[in-house]
């Protein structure tokens, strides 16, 4: 068969398989899908970062280069993040309703080629229009990994397992920022998008290949009925993808708040992740391998902060998401505040500042999604983590503008208040969920 129709023929959910019978050969099956559920979607996911990530380090390069301002640098992010945020919550809808491993394998795929020809960019209107064609792809990263962790781990264990899944952030983030920096010192900014579109192909590929769909289409139980939460007939029987929209995304209050709360969370976590190389080397007197260290900080820190606060979002607070999310934005505001006090040339201090935010502004990120998956239940969890995406790609796009405008009306001071009193706004709103509880399977 020709490989195009067979990827064609598997885009879509399979039907559900004839259920085993055996319960140890059901056990194994589990434990072993479930091991590669998860390194598939966090090596799969980490690959997604390899060409997005790319840009902030080769950001100074570039602007140096073609002479670009703040503003017209701002423009090209803040174009991207509006496509990213539209894509996210249109493949959040797709998601709910596609096979997982081909949706994510096929974005990571179209992603890399873009990145192949925004190597050859040279025009401020060339990076604008290509960088937002890769966000457009890149919007299809997150809503099948959703759909996976939903299928295959239940309400009671679904925020330790999403903390470890989100360490593909950071574990993308990080090599990228790292391998970035040697790049773009050593052989120009464009091989950090050429060489990383190389890797991702190959994880396009990968994740293909070792991604499935639900427990059911399998054979499986679900997998609250493997877990012994329900029993199998308390599991609701399929309705309309239509009524599930509307019943659990367009009418549910929580999940427009979580979602309005991360268009906030994501100024602060996509202002420091965009603008960290600029602000650090032209602020606090970095090398450009100093500031993608510093930055590399921040992401693998943020591995520690997403599951220290799924894990007790789950077994301190079991289940309640807003406790652990307003603890952690508020810390996330103080720590803001402190650069201010930091002078220039401190670098050690600024890693460890850089490391506390990444660890504070991971939590919050995680449990947003969490909270969204937990309360349109996992029937409509990849529409509504895709709703939150749409908030919190908006925040990102009004930052990068935002940011540009203020560092070159006010500089860096400008920029840092701005995060700060999203921050504040964030944790807000988050603290209005602070009784609501994950909703199970209904």
């Amino acid at each position: 068969m020709n490989p195009f129709k067979a990827i064609a023929a598997r885009v879509g959910t399979p039907p559900a398989a004839a259920p085993l019978r055996d319960q140890a050969e059901i056990d194994r099956r589990y434990r072993y899908w479930r091991i590669r559920v998860m390194y598939g979607s966090v090596s799969g996911y980490a690959c997604f970062y390899f060409v997005r990530a790319n840009l902030p380090i080769a950001a100074p390069a570039i602007t140096h280069e073609f002479g670009f301002s703040n503003t017209q640098w701002g423009l090209v992010l803040g174009v991207a993040t509006i496509v990213y945020a539209i894509s996210k919550c249109l493949s959040g809808i797709v998601g709910d309703r596609a096979h997982p491993g081909y949706l994510l394998g096929l974005g990571l795929l179209f992603s890399a080629l873009v990145n192949l020809l925004f190597g050859f960019g040279a025009s401020l209107g060339f990076f604008i229009f290509f960088w937002a064609l890769n966000n457009l792809f890149q919007g299809t990263g997150v809503p099948p990994c959703v759909r996976l962790l939903t299928h295959w781990f239940s309400p009671t264990e679904i925020g330790r397992a999403w903390g470890v899944w989100n360490s593909s952030h950071q574990i993308g983030g990080a090599i990228i920022l790292i391998g970035g920096g040697y790049l773009v010192t050593y052989f120009g900014w464009r091989s950090a998008f050429w060489v990383p579109a190389v890797v991702a192909v190959a994880g396009a590929f990968w994740v293909m290949n070792r991604l499935p769909d639900s427990p059911e289409s399998m054979g499986l139980p679900a997998v609250e009925v493997f877990r012994g939460e329900v029993k199998r007939e308390d599991i609701p029987a399929p309705i309309p993808f239509r009524a599930i929209f509307r019943t659990h995304i367009l009418t549910n209050y929580w999940v427009w708040i979580v979602s309005i709360a991360n268009f906030f969370v994501y100024v602060v976590r996509i202002g420091i992740l965009s603008w960290a190389p600029k602000y650090l080397t032209e602020s606090k007197g970095f090398t450009l391998q100093g500031a993608s260290f510093a930055g590399a900080s921040f992401e693998i820190a943020g591995i520690f902060g997403a599951y220290s606060a799924g894990w007790l979002s789950d077994r301190v607070f079991r289940g309640r998401r807003a406790p652990v999310s307003v603890g952690y934005m508020l810390l996330l505001t103080l720590f803001l505040l402190v650069l201010f006090l930091v002078p220039k040339g401190q670098v050690f201090v600024m890693c460890l500042i850089f490391t506390a935010l990444g660890f504070l502004v991971y939590g919050p990120q995680l449990l947003v999604a969490v909270a969204a998956a937990d309360f349109a239940t996992k029937v409509a969890s990849a529409s509504a983590v895709g709703l939150t995406g749409l908030f919190g790609y908006l925040g990102a796009s009004f930052c990068g503008l935002a940011t540009g405008i203020l560092v070159d009306k006010f500089g860096w001071d400008g920029a840092i208040w701005l995060y700060a009193s999203s921050a504040i706004i964030g944790c807000a709103l988050l603290a209005t969920t602070w009784r609501q509880v994950s909703s199970g399977t209904k």
